[in-house]
């Protein structure tokens, strides 16, 4: 009877999404009040800290390339070709990620695209191990590309890029 009761009040979204301690942040419990603790004197880092990468970088077609390039290494399987989420992964059961030309990411921030690489979003885990910061700026700018051809007005297209289409689809 006692364990039905325990379990009755255990929501699956309170364990789910639970608060987490954000490096840097404040914490009450550790010395300072800081989540992260700077290290002992005399500490040997295991792993060299990432470059600083400018925070973010200008867009440029080289970059955009490479954002392509590593999108369609990393981010295809689930969000698909087009950001639609229809990747082959979802394909075969996995949960859909919502389109990455939706209203809300649209609006969202370059951060929040980083940020989503760097630590995960629901069932996305992080990437941060597999994709460089200077990479996950490329990928966050072709991802803005993804969102702009979505909505892209033939008016708003050079003359160059209006006859390429005409071309393209007779």
């Amino acid at each position: 009877m006692l364990l039905l009761l325990a379990l009755a009040t255990c929501r699956q979204e309170d364990m789910y999404s639970q608060e987490k301690a954000v490096g840097w942040g404040k914490f009450f419990p550790f010395p300072g009040r800081m989540t992260m603790q700077h290290p002992v004197p005399g500490t040997v880092a295991r792993n060299p800290a990432d470059a600083p990468v400018p925070q973010p970088p200008e867009i440029t077609a080289a970059m955009l390339a490479r954002g392509r390039r590593q999108y369609n290494i990393n981010c295809v399987p689930c969000h698909g070709q087009s950001g639609d989420g229809e990747g082959m992964i979802v394909q075969r059961g996995f949960p859909k990620p919502p389109p990455l030309f939706n209203d809300r990411l649209i609006k969202a921030k370059a951060r929040h695209f980083y940020n989503v690489i760097t630590h995960g979003h629901g069932v996305m885990y992080s990437y941060a191990d597999r994709v460089a910061p200077a990479d996950r700026w490329a990928i966050t700018g072709y991802i803005r590309a993804l969102q702009r051809s979505q909505h892209a007005q033939v008016a708003e297209l050079s003359d160059n890029d209006k006859q390429h289409l005409q071309e393209s689809n007779p």
